[in-house]
C-alpha cells in the first residue's frame, strides 16, 4: 500500500518518494520492519498465551538427559511469524505482482492449516492434532493451485539462457532469448546450460510433449511443496532449530532470486532471466526479519514454540520460492537438512517394521528425527532393541549444541547451493547486456519484453 502511495507522490516530485522504486530499499526496510514487529507484538503474544494458559501437551522430561524442564511454554508461535511477514509485504510489496500474491496465498494457506493441527492438539487435548490425510491433502491442494497459476498466468514467464559460441571457437558465451515465454525448463546443476527441461522429459508423449511436461511440472510442484513443507515440520523440535535453519535457506533463496530478477547476473551464473521475480526479495527478507525476531523468544530456552502454525508455512514457503524461481531441484542440497531429517524417520520406521515381521525389535538410529539422536543417553535406549549407530554419537550433546552445528550445515549447504551453479562442462561468459537500471523497478531494459 505504502508502495503504491509513494509511486503516486514521485510524480509530484516529493523528495523521497523515489526511494520506493529500489528493491533495495523496501527489502532492508520490510526486513526491519517485519524484526521490529515480530519483537513487539511476540512479546505481547506470549504474555497472552500464558494469561490463559495456552500451550501444548508437554513432552516427557525424560526425553532431555540434561532435565531441562519445558513446562508451560506457549505454542502456536508461528502465528507472530505470519503476522510479521503480512505487515510489511503488504505495506511495501507489489500487490498485483503474480508471485507476490503466490506467496502472500501460501503464508495465509499453511498458516491456517497449521493453525488447525495446533488447535486440536491445545484445545482438544488430542496430541496427534489433524489427522495426517487432511494435512497431505492441505499441501497437495496448495501444489495444485501454485502449479496452475505458473501455468495459465500471463506474468508468469521467463526469459531462456541458452550458450552461444563464438566463431574463433574460443569461448562461449550466455545469452538471453529476446523474448518471455511460458517454459518448463528449471535449473539443475553440473549439466551444460544448467537447465533441465520437463518437456523433454516427456518427449515421448509426442505432440502432446508440451502438454505432458507442463502435468510433470504441476506433480514436481505438488511434491515438492508436500516434502518441504513437512520437512521444516520434522525439523521443528528443538529451541531455535527450525527458525534458523529457514532463515539461512531464505537468505540464499533470497540471492538467487535477486539475480533471476537481473539479466547481467542471471547471464554470469547461467540461469534464467526471470522478469518481476524482484518483488520476492521484499517478501524473502520479510521472512528472515520474521524468523531472526521470533528468535529472540524462541532461542534456548524457548519462550515460545513454533508449532506447525510456523513449521508447516515456512516449510511451504521455502517450496513456493525455490519453484517460482526455477530451483526446485536445488532443494535436495539447499534443504539437505529437511531431507536428513525426514530420511531418518522414513528409514527408521520401515527399519523397525522389517524387523517386527520377523520378531525382531531393531532400529537404525538411537531416536528420530535425527537431529534428536544426538542428544540421548546410553541409559535412555530400549535394553530390548537392537541398535545400528548405538555409539555414535558418543555421549549425549546439549540441545543448544545440536540446534548451532546444524545452522552450520545448513550454511554449508546453501553456499554450495549457489556455488554448484558455477560448476558445469564449459567456459562461459556473460553476454553483454545492458544492466538494468540498478535494481531499480521499473523500468525494465531495453531488451526485455513488457510485463
Amino acid at each position: 500500500m505504502l508502495y503504491y502511495f509513494f509511486r503516486f507522490l514521485e510524480q509530484f516530485g516529493v523528495p523521497g518518494s523515489n526511494l520506493w522504486s529500489y528493491v533495495s530499499f523496501r527489502a532492508l526496510l520490510a526486513l526491519m520492519i517485519a524484526l521490529v514487529v515480530s519483537a513487539w507484538f511476540g512479546e505481547y503474544f506470549i504474555k497472552w498465551m500464558k494469561r490463559h494458559h495456552i500451550s501444548e501437551t508437554q513432552r516427557d522430561a525424560s526425553v532431555d538427559p540434561f532435565g531441562v524442564q519445558k513446562i508451560n511454554v506457549p505454542s502456536m508461535g508461528g502465528i507472530i511469524i505470519i503476522v510479521s511477514v503480512l505487515v510489511p509485504c503488504l505495506l511495501l510489496g507489489r500487490l498485483r505482482n503474480i508471485y507476490m500474491i503466490l506467496m502472500l496465498v501460501t503464508t495465509v494457506w499453511l498458516g491456517l492449516l497449521g493453525f488447525l493441527d495446533d488447535y486440536i492438539k491445545i484445545f482438544k487435548k488430542n496430541k496427534d492434532g489433524l489427522a495426517g490425510r487432511f494435512k497431505i491433502l492441505g499441501q497437495v491442494t496448495l501444489g495444485l493451485l501454485v502449479g496452475l497459476v505458473l501455468y495459465f498466468s500471463p506474468d508468469a514467464v521467463v526469459r531462456e539462457n541458452v550458450e552461444v559460441q563464438h566463431q574463433s571457437g574460443a569461448r562461449t558465451e550466455v545469452v538471453h532469448k529476446s523474448q518471455a515465454v511460458k517454459s518448463t525448463q528449471t535449473t539443475i546443476p553440473f549439466v551444460k546450460g544448467n537447465n533441465l527441461d520437463y518437456t523433454e522429459i516427456m518427449s515421448f508423449c509426442g505432440k502432446y510433449k508440451t502438454q505432458a511436461g507442463w502435468i510433470l511440472f504441476v506433480l514436481v510442484t505438488i511434491f515438492v511443496i508436500t516434502a518441504v513443507s513437512n520437512g521444516a515440520n520434522l525439523n521443528d523440535g528443538m529451541d531455535g532449530m527450525a527458525a534458523g535453519n529457514s532463515a539461512i535457506i531464505c537468505i540464499a533463496l533470497g540471492i538467487l532470486a535477486y539475480v533471476s530478477s537481473h539479466i547481467d547476473f542471471a547471464s554470469y551464473l547461467n540461469i534464467m532471466y526471470i522478469p518481476g521475480s524482484q518483488e520476492l526479495v521484499i517478501y524473502i527478507c520479510a521472512m528472515v526479519g520474521a524468523l531472526i525476531g521470533f528468535l529472540w523468544y524462541n532461542a534456548y530456552p524457548a519462550q515460545i514454540f513454533m508449532g506447525d502454525t510456523g513449521s508447516l508455512t515456512i516449510g511451504g514457503v521455502i517450496a513456493v520460492l525455490a519453484i517460482i524461481i526455477h530451483k526446485e531441484l536445488l532443494i535436495p542440497i539447499l534443504c539437505g537438512v529437511f531431507l536428513v531429517e525426514s530420511l531418518s524417520v522414513i528409514l527408521q520406521v520401515e527399519y523397525f517394521k522389517s524387523g517386527k515381521r520377523k520378531g525382531l525389535r531393531r532400529r537404525i538410529f538411537k531416536r528420530t528425527p535425527i537431529h534428536d539422536n544426538f542428544r540421548v543417553l546410553p541409559s535412555q535406549l530400549d535394553p530390548t532393541c537392537s541398535y545400528v549407530f548405538k555409539n555414535w554419537p558418543h555421549g549425549a550433546w546439549h540441545e543448544s549444541k545440536i540446534t548451532i552445528r546444524f545452522w552450520i550445515v545448513t550454511i554449508l549447504l546453501a553456499a554450495a547451493t549457489i556455488i554448484t551453479l558455477k560448476i558445469r562442462s564449459k567456459k562461459t561468459a556473460p553476454g553483454h547486456h545492458q544492466m538494468p537500471h540498478g535494481n531499480r523497478h521499473p523500468p525494465l531494459p531495453s531488451n526485455s519484453i513488457k510485463q
